[in-house]
């Protein structure tokens, strides 16, 4: 994600890894969010969200269930059903990484994604801003930095 936003790519992602670092240098106004805090997820798990609580998502959310029984149904199969099977299954059963649970929050963000794509120049201004603010991310940045904090070298000098 660090070298797409470097690239001027507008991230939609979630509140872990790298993505807490990119939201925090491109700017929370030029990242798209979704999905649940780590408060969110660790109650979730507490209630055994592991243990079948994925299913009621399913059940309540129609959009979530269209597409789960598109997924299992074969369609994106050439109707072989038996292919995303055990996928189906453990998004029912335990969705380690709460894919049905976010699945809601990806959508309204997907929403916003679509209508800020449809104004070219902000979507302009978003990629610029990331690109301009992930400096941080490059190559030249990280490599110093283990020079020092790892490798404790500094920079060796260049023979002429």
């Amino acid at each position: 994600n660090m070298k797409f936003a470097l690239n001027g790519a507008l991230t939609v992602g979630t509140l872990d890894g790298a993505n807490v670092e990119i939201r925090e240098r491109v700017g929370a106004e030029n990242f798209f969010l979704f999905g649940m805090t780590v408060d969110e997820v660790e109650k979730l798990y507490a209630e055994g969200y592991d243990h079948g609580g994925s299913r009621k998502y399913y059940e309540s959310d129609p959009r979530l269930k269209t597409a789960v029984d598109m997924v299992a149904d074969g369609t994106f199969s050439n109707g072989d059903k038996s292919v995303y099977e055990p996928l189906v299954n453990d998004w029912l059963t335990h969705d380690y990484f709460m894919a049905m649970a976010d699945f809601s929050s990806y959508m309204d963000i997907q929403a916003q994604i679509e209508e800020t794509y449809r104004d070219p120049m902000k979507w302009a201004r978003m990629a610029v801003l990331n690109v301009a603010n992930s400096g941080y991310f490059s190559s030249d940045r990280s490599i110093e930095d283990y020079l020092d904090r790892i490798w404790h070298t500094g920079a060796l000098p260049i023979a002429e």
